[in-house]
């Protein structure tokens, strides 16, 4: 992984740490009732590091997982993120994603904060699909994250305002690629572990139907 130096040079003033955040909301239904849903979803361990794939996702303990995210980066400066993330066992069908600490990572000059909450809802079933399954599951997340990074001098001669726009901007556009990649992944393999057989347009659908 590539990472910032921990500590700066001597005679150098410290490093200004700079703060990026985004919220992004998802959605997707899964075709069956809520039971079945959580059932699958509680054995992550079946599925996560499958469906993360390109991405990757190393165990972390007996809940969490250690998941790079690629090489991402903006004005000349670029990082291989890798965030530990704690998927807490879900509660009244609510699940939550917490992040942890990944053991002998060195100081990487980033923090990640990663709150992630997930909703399960058990609906009907539209009529036009209701020949597939009559109940199906409203899956809704939330993720809020916030990425704290200590940038080398060159980047902090831009504008700090050009800085957090620009930050921000490739933070959202790396979470919507990831989440949309996971999401699709996921929902294709819930069905398939259940025999369900799925058009892709319906699927499709099926993510997208509440998305604003």
């Amino acid at each position: 992984m590539s990472k910032v130096p921990a500590d700066s040079p001597p005679n150098s003033s410290p490093r200004r740490c700079t703060v990026f955040q985004h919220r992004y909301v998802g959605y997707m239904d899964l075709l069956t009732d809520q039971a079945t849903a959580i059932a699958y979803l509680d054995d992550h361990p079946s599925w996560f590091r499958r469906c993360a794939k390109p991405l990757r996702a190393e165990p972390l303990g007996a809940t969490g997982y250690a998941l790079g995210v690629g090489r991402v980066g903006a004005f000349g400066f670029y990082v291989e993120p890798q965030v530990g993330l704690d998927l807490l066992p879900q509660a009244n069908g609510v699940y939550r994603i917490q992040t942890v600490p990944v053991p002998g990572m060195a100081d990487p000059g980033y923090e990640v904060d990663f709150n992630a909450r997930m909703d399960l809802q058990e609906k009907e079933t539209p009529a036009d699909l209701a020949d597939l399954a009559p109940r199906l599951t409203a899956v809704e997340w939330t993720l809020d994250l916030a990425v704290s990074l200590h940038f080398p001098e060159f980047v902090l001669q831009r504008s700090e305002g050009w800085i957090l726009r620009t930050g921000n901007g490739v933070l959202a556009a790396v979470v919507k690629r990831v989440s949309t990649m996971l999401t699709a992944k996921v929902q294709a393999d819930f069905h398939q572990s259940v025999g369900l057989v799925v058009p892709p347009k319906t699927l499709k659908r099926l993510r997208e139907s509440r998305q604003v």
